[in-house]
């Protein structure tokens, strides 16, 4: 058995060798930054100009183009990146999508990614199966934090939870994307992705200082130094970030600390970027999931200021990751490119989630422990080029991707006649002997899982009429190849190699300069399932045998507005998934389809001078043999507004709603969920010094009213398990710039 764990949240150690490592590279850079200038790669509609002078810009893909702008009001980019296709403006691509921006996660104080997501219409944040990591609803489907990317590479990022210190954007792209990013590696991501691009050196100096306070105990500490050298050449980002402490919940206590180091590399035809990141998460006590037995009405939620998880339950995780990326102009408007990129992670988790069995809070609990080791190695390479035939400008790529997986897993349970506890008083157990169930060596698990994907696409991005009309189109080959063994023997329990051919079409046109219509077919990728040996005590007739892969198909269409100062969009979707169950025969078959259909609304920007808008409206009707899907509200709405106030010079105010509907937690649509509606409110004042140095102040008060509700209802297919929204909190920092 694993010895326990210390009680410290974060070890002060790996801080301090953080911060040390923090000051001897400030040390080594210079004052000041030097001006650069790159070759650009044109893509007028006339005949495309080869070497254009620009200022070098921000690039996390080592592109030539560089980091899309941000759109009007600073909270959205302009685009983002679109798959094999690269970073497109958005009123140039036939997809639908929404890419957050440094600037507005720094001013929503967000601590984690999915505190950059839950902002968005179309995206809810939910939480992993029976564990604590996070995990996101786009379009009612799930995609899990292991299936995030990291500038296009699957696999890469901290699986648990992802600081949101790393991101200089986080773009959302809403709809199935097989044929652009190929299968995702854990056979979620078919209604959404989501990517994060790594920070990147600006052309200034830059040197960011900030300590904060979260209630009720937390401290914040962060780091963020930038350099160009040679010329502008070569690019240098440092960025640290520590936190740890209690949380406004009783009971709980977190820590984080982010280590990431990005550089760049820029010559007149050869671009190149490297990150290396480091992250530990440390979480004691935390809030559990919680699963209302069959039968039982949803209770109420529980008091969210109250942990009711123990005190001897936890979650550790330490990530190293880092990619190498490179881009070569070899031919006039033609590029190559290659990445390359790994992770290793190590995971500790004990585990006590509620069973309610009554509407009056009773429930049983039983202890769980799991170890994860994880390495995943994973890249691409690729062609792209940019050329006329007559009037007619073709943007092909050609791609190759691989991804692999070695995760290793050893687990131990309690009795699972576990112990007695309430929601509503939850109080103090022993921790109980995991000694009922025991699957591996908790200090040395053993490989249970490998999967390996490949996968080779062809696209082309077709423009006519003065880039009035464009079509994309193409092709991707995909190969998905899993392995599960014992925890035990490490013999091989199944096997499952498959392959498919994943189209994509989409065209769009711009009516005028500020409206565009659009339509796209395109498809999601997941690996099918093994049939089982016996089903319902019956044996299965084809047991053993592997599916071919789940083909989720989806249907879009819809209109995109830029007016300068404000944009937005409006989408109409249909997704279609496959059900795989018994079939008349005994055969476990796919039965048919899961269908998602909605309408999303979605606007951003600053519609007068200091007044700033974002947000939506997201429209879902799901079905499945006449029931709705668990965990698919029938609307969600988001509101976020930002005031430069006349009366105060540089503070402004903002607030933000999040409205989500009714949902249920069960198939057959017996347990309902509550709608909810949060509110939360924020400021922050910039002031400059007589030396010219600047000091931001923020505030931010989550939960204004203090609602306790239910926040979400599933996260995994097929499982309802609830989530308490977190109280009102107070979090507090300075920034000082210099």
């Amino acid at each position: 058995m694993k010895k326990e764990r210390p009680k410290k949240v974060l070890g002060t150690w790996k801080c301090s060798l953080a911060k040390a490592g923090l000051l001897c590279v400030m040390a080594a850079m210079p004052a000041f930054a030097q001006e650069a200038t790159l070759d650009d790669v044109a893509g007028a509609s006339e005949e495309p100009d080869y070497l254009e002078e620009l200022v070098i810009t921000a690039s996390a893909d080592a592109s030539v183009a560089g980091l899309p702008e941000s759109y009007n009001g600073g909270q959205v980019a302009r685009g983002g990146r679109v798959g094999v296709l690269g970073a497109l403006d958005y009123m140039e691509t036939p997809f639908s999508s929404t890419n957050y921006t440094e600037e507005f996660i720094e001013n929503r104080q967000a601590q984690t990614i999915g505190d950059v997501l839950e902002k968005d219409p179309a995206v809810r944040v939910a939480r992993g199966f029976g564990n604590f990591q996070e995990s996101y609803l786009i379009r009612g489907l799930q995609v899990y934090s292991d299936d995030m990317t990291f500038n296009g590479l699957y696999g890469l990022l901290p699986r648990q939870y992802l600081a949101a210190e790393l991101a200089e954007r986080v773009e959302v792209f809403r709809g199935a994307s097989a044929f652009l990013n190929g299968a995702a590696p854990t056979g979620s991501s078919l209604g959404g992705t989501v990517n994060v691009l790594p920070k990147r050196a600006p052309n200034e100096p830059l040197n960011q200082f900030t300590l904060g306070y979260t209630s009720d105990g937390q401290a914040y500490g962060a780091a963020d130094v930038a350099r160009r050298y040679l010329d502008g050449k070569l690019g240098v980002r440092l960025n640290t970030a520590v936190r740890d402490g209690d949380t406004a919940i009783d009971g709980e206590s977190a820590g984080t600390a982010l280590f990431a180091l990005g550089l760049d590399w820029t010559d007149e035809r050869f671009r190149l970027s490297a990150d290396l990141g480091y992250q530990e998460v440390k979480l004691q006590g935390i809030q559990p999931n919680i699963t209302v037995l069959p039968g039982v009405d949803i209770p109420s939620a529980p008091s969210s200021s109250q942990s009711i998880g123990q005190s001897w339950t936890y979650a550790d995780s330490e990530e190293f990751f880092g990619v190498l990326r490179a881009e070569y102009d070899f031919y006039e408007n033609w590029s190559a490119w290659a990445a390359i990129g790994g992770r290793s992670g190590d995971e500790e988790n004990r585990f006590a989630n509620p069973r309610v069995s009554n509407v009056d809070g009773t429930a049983n609990s039983y202890r769980f422990d799991n170890t994860r080791e994880d390495t995943v190695l994973t890249g691409e390479v690729g062609v792209r080029g940019d050329f006329l035939t007559g009037p007619v400008r073709h943007r092909p790529s050609l791609s190759f991707m691989a991804y692999s997986l070695d995760s290793k897993n050893a687990y131990a349970f309690s009795d699972f006649g576990g112990f007695a506890t309430n929601i509503y008083q939850p109080g103090t157990v022993a921790q109980p002997d995991a000694t009922a169930l025991i699957g591996g060596d908790l200090s040395n698990p053993s490989t249970t899982f490998e999967v390996e994907t490949s996968s080779f696409a062809l696209a082309d991005m077709v423009s006519m009429f003065d880039e009035r009309l464009i079509l994309v189109g193409g092709l991707r080959y995909q190969s998905i190849e899993t392995s599960s063994f014992d925890y035990n023997t490490g013999a091989e329990i199944s096997n499952y190699s498959e392959s498919e051919l994943t189209p994509a079409f989409g065209a769009l046109y711009k009516i005028t300069p500020e409206l565009a219509v659009y339509g796209n077919y395109i498809e999601g990728l997941s690996a099918g399932d093994i049939a089982p040996a016996s089903s319902g005590g019956s044996p299965v007739g084809n047991a053993g045998e592997a599916l071919d892969p789940y083909v989720t198909e989806q249907l879009e269409f819809g209109t995109k507005l830029d007016y300068g100062t404000i944009g937005g969009s409006v989408a109409l979707f249909q997704t279609e998934q496959p059900l795989a169950g018994i079939d008349g025969d005994g055969d476990y078959r796919v039965l048919g389809d899961q269908r998602y259909r909605g309408i999303e609304f979605s606007f951003f920007g600053e519609v007068s001078e200091g007044l700033r808008l974002l947000g939506g409206i997201s429209l879902l009707d799901t079905e499945d043999d006449g029931t709705d899907l668990i965990g698919a509200p029938s609307y969600q709405a988001n509101l976020n507004v930002e005031w430069d106030t006349p009366f105060i010079e540089g503070f402004t105010f903002d607030a933000g709603m999040i409205h989500t509907a009714s949902q249920y937690a069960d198939s057959a649509n017996t347990q309902k969920v509550p709608s909810w509606t949060r509110f939360d409110i924020g400021g922050r004042y910039l002031f400059t010094l007589d030396d010219g140095k600047t000091i931001t102040l923020r505030a931010r008060v989550e939960n204004l009213l203090d609602k306790d509700y239910w926040a979400s209802s599933g996260g995994y297919p097929g499982s309802g398990y609830l989530t308490v929204g977190g109280p009102r909190s107070l979090a507090l920092s300075a920034t000082y710039s210099f």
